[in-house]
C-alpha cells in the first residue's frame, strides 16, 4: 500500500491528510514518529477522538494507524529495563516485566477500540537478553530471548488476525510482518536531493537480493529529518517538482514503499497532478511491480542504471525500468 507519514497529530491535519491521501491514491495514513501521536495513551477521550479520525479514513478508503516506539526507550521504571546484558540500542523495556506485558498489551486495547488499522513499530525486538529474576513473565537470563520473542510474536498474530498491518524493522515476516527496512542510513536522508536520488536506487538495488521489492520500505523526507535543512527536503513541494517526480520515480518504477513522511501530499493543483499520475502508474502495472526483480545495473551516476521485473504467472510478464543520470539523452 502508498503510505503517508503524517507529521503533527491535530484532528483536523489528520482529515486533512486523508483527504490528500484519498484525493491522490494512497491507501495508509501513519502518524509518524515525532508527530504528537501517542499510542500508550488510556485516556478514554484521546481514542474516542482516533476512532472517529479511523472511521472517517474508512469512509474514504484509507486506513489510519500510528508510530510506537519500543527499543531504545525506558520502561516506567529502570528495574522493568533488561537488566545484567548490554542493550543493543541502549535501552530496552523487558518483555517478561509487567510493565513490558502492559505496553503490549495497550498496543492491543488502542488498535481495537479506536479501530486503527496500521501499526508501526519500531525496535520491535533486536535480540536483547535480561539477567533479572525478579521479572514475573521469565525466570531469567536463559529463557529471556525466547520469552520477549514469544510475546512480541503474540502481539503480531493478533495484529494480523485483527487486519492490522505491520511496518516493523526487524525480520518477522513468519510472525506476520508486513513489511522490514530496505537497508538505508537514516542519516542519508539529510543529503542534498540529488544525492538523495542516487543513494536511493543504491538502496533498493542492494536490498533486493533476498526480498521483493514490495516486502522493503523506504523514506522520503518531504518535510526536514534528522537535518540537512532547505538542501535536503522537499517542501515547499511545487518549488522542487523535477525532484519530487524522480522520487517517485525511482521508488514506484521499482514496486517500492516509502514512508512520505510531512504535513502533506501536495500543495498545488499541479503537485497534486504528479503525484496522481504515478500512482496511477503503480496501480495499473502493480502485479508485476511486485514480481522478482532483476538487477540489470547499479545506481553510480555516471551511466544509466537499470531494473527489470518479472512474474511468469501474471498479465504483464515483465516491466523493465531505466534511469538516465546524464545531462544528455542516452539510447
Amino acid at each position: 500500500p502508498l503510505i503517508f507519514h503524517k507529521t503533527g497529530s491535530d484532528e483536523k491535519t489528520i482529515r486533512g491528510a486523508i483527504d490528500q491521501a484519498a484525493a491522490v491514491g494512497f491507501e495508509m495514513v501513519i502518524m509518524t514518529f515525532g508527530s504528537g501521536f501517542n499510542f500508550e495513551s488510556r485516556d478514554p477521550t484521546y481514542l474516542a477522538r482516533y476512532k472517529a479520525l479511523a472511521d472517517y479514513g474508512r469512509s474514504k478508503g484509507v486506513a489510519l494507524g500510528g508510530y510506537s516506539l519500543l527499543a531504545s526507550r525506558g520502561a516506567g521504571t529502570a528495574a522493568e529495563n533488561t537488566q545484567g546484558a548490554k542493550p543493543m540500542y541502549g535501552v530496552m523495556p523487558c518483555l517478561g516485566a509487567q510493565w513490558g506485558r502492559d505496553y503490549l498489551a495497550q498496543i492491543k486495547r488502542f488498535c481495537a477500540e479506536a479501530g486503527l488499522s496500521v501499526l508501526e513499530h519500531d525496535g520491535s525486538y533486536p535480540g536483547d537478553r535480561c539477567a533479572a529474576t525478579n521479572h514475573p513473565h521469565h525466570r531469567g537470563l536463559a529463557d529471556s530471548q525466547w520469552v520477549m520473542w514469544q510475546s512480541i510474536l503474540d502481539l503480531y498474530k493478533w495484529c494480523r488476525a485483527e487486519g492490522v498491518y505491520l511496518n516493523i524493522p526487524d525480520w518477522y515476516f513468519l510472525g506476520g510482518a508486513n513489511k522490514c527496512g530496505m537497508g538505508y542510513r537514516e542519516t542519508n536522508w539529510s543529503l542534498p536531493r540529488a544525492e538523495q536520488e542516487l543513494i536511493e536506487r543504491q538502496n533498493i538495488f542492494d536490498g533486493t537480493w533476498q526480498k521483493t521489492p514490495s516486502m522493503g520500505w523506504m523514506f522520503v523526507p518531504l518535510s526536514q529529518y534528522h537535518g540537512g535543512g532547505a538542501a535536503a527536503t522537499i517542501e515547499p513541494l511545487h518549488e522542487h517538482l523535477d525532484h519530487y517526480e524522480a522520487r517517485l520515480a525511482n521508488l514506484l518504477g521499482a514496486g517500492v514503499q516509502a514512508c512520505y513522511r510531512g504535513p502533506r501530499l501536495f500543495d498545488t493543483d499541479e503537485t497534486k497532478a504528479m503525484v496522481q499520475k504515478w500512482v496511477t502508474f503503480y496501480k495499473a502495472h502493480r502485479e508485476v511491480l511486485h514480481g522478482d526483480l532483476i538487477h540489470l545495473r547499479r545506481a553510480n551516476g555516471q551511466d544509466w542504471d537499470g531494473i527489470l521485473h518479472v512474474n511468469p504467472q501474471g498479465r504483464e510478464k515483465g516491466l523493465a525500468f531505466f534511469y538516465n543520470p546524464l545531462t544528455e539523452p542516452i539510447t
